[in-house]
């Protein structure tokens, strides 16, 4: 009662003095604890306790890290965070679509920068009551930077002895011209300036690559058979997008900058389909991420082929208790599928449309 309490009184708040607090009441260690179901997976060398992960955006900066693994998740990816700081664009920046499940955001990248985030991942590690779980640090290029991959590669140095596992951030569409990164030599070259990251810094923890939902299914065959000749270790499939669906109905729907919520989980879904037929089962493992709020929307990811799926904007609508529903939900839905594992399940329907149709079936029907 008293989380859901919480929750209702943060969304009187503004959006983003919304975000700050909870952040805040993180960092702090005031968050439920709930007991879970057993969901291991392994991905990349990584033992993770479930595969729901809390995904980059939420914590910018690496303030909460332990307040977040506490909620339940299995990994956390801290970030997006840049080598040095930055405003991020100017307020107001981040929109609730209440009536369509929905959040624009257009911060660009505030962050503290490296150097501050590196001091607290250090105390962290030095100190006594770090909570079980992966943490992944997502990373990216500073808005005004005349060489982003450069960044990428001093960001990683910095930050990789503080990883489980690195992403690179080449999908905002907030930060001008980053995801003409996602593309050809541009791609390349990113992946390699993350490899040179880690060699400076003498540590190799698994490399992902986080790719927007606003592409063509040649965008997309390109991406994964560059992504598999470099040795990228997973594909989070999706960033927010630039479209607008008809269906919006709030009157924040015009707003710029990238929408996530319910409204991206189709489209994500789709993406992620098509990367995994694609891959065809070789080269990176995928992480599903779009519009996830309920056990039977994770499911559908892992039913076309996630072995991770991490969520955002539901748990900023919905509240700390989220995250626990989400991993009962989808611990049900496998044991009424007949599974016995995520592996179990992956992959088993490729096609995204019966996916979601047969994980929403099995939902109403539990």
């Amino acid at each position: 009662m008293i989380w859901q309490l919480a929750s209702r009184l943060a969304r009187l708040l503004p959006p983003e003095a919304a975000h700050r607090a909870a952040v805040r009441t993180l960092s702090l260690g005031i968050a439920p604890s709930p007991s879970l179901p057993s969901l291991p997976v392994s991905l990349a060398g990584l033992s993770f306790d479930n595969p729901l992960g809390l995904a980059a955006g939420f914590d910018k900066d690496a303030a909460c890290p332990d307040g977040a693994l506490q909620l339940g998740f299995g990994h956390v990816e801290l970030g997006t965070i840049t080598p040095d700081p930055q405003p991020g664009n100017p307020r107001p920046r981040v929109f609730r679509l209440a009536d369509d499940g929905a959040v624009i955001n257009r911060y660009g990248f505030n962050s503290g920068g490296m150097g501050a985030a590196k001091a607290r991942l250090a105390a962290r590690q030095a100190g006594p009551n770090r909570q079980q779980g992966v943490i992944g640090i997502n990373v990216g290029a500073n808005k005004t930077s005349a060489a982003p991959t450069d960044d990428y590669r001093l960001a990683v140095t910095s930050l990789v002895a503080f990883a489980d596992y690195i992403t690179l951030n080449i999908s905002s569409p907030n930060t001008p011209g980053l995801r003409d990164l996602q593309a050809g030599d541009n791609l390349r070259r990113t992946i390699a300036a993350g490899r040179d990251g880690m060699a400076a810094a003498g540590r190799t923890v698994p490399l992902f690559v986080k790719v927007a939902p606003d592409l063509e299914d040649a965008d997309i065959e390109a991406i994964c058979a560059t992504a598999s000749a470099e040795g990228v270790d997973g594909l989070i499939a999706t960033n927010t997008t630039i479209s607008r669906p008809q269906t919006l109905r709030s009157p924040h729907a015009a707003e710029t900058g990238g929408l996530s919520g319910a409204p991206l989980f189709e489209m994500s879904t789709h993406v992620l389909a098509a990367m995994a037929r694609h891959l065809a089962g070789n080269g990176p493992a995928l992480i599903g991420a779009g519009g996830v709020a309920t056990g039977w929307q994770a499911y559908a990811k892992i039913l076309v082929g996630a072995s991770l799926v991490q969520l955002y904007t539901a748990l900023a609508l919905h509240g700390p208790e989220l995250p626990a529903r989400v991993i009962s939900e989808l611990a049900a839905l496998l044991r009424a599928d007949g599974h016995d594992s995520i592996e179990a399940a992956r992959g088993s329907i490729p096609d995204a449309g019966a996916a979601i149709r047969h994980a929403l079936h099995l939902a109403q029907n539990v």
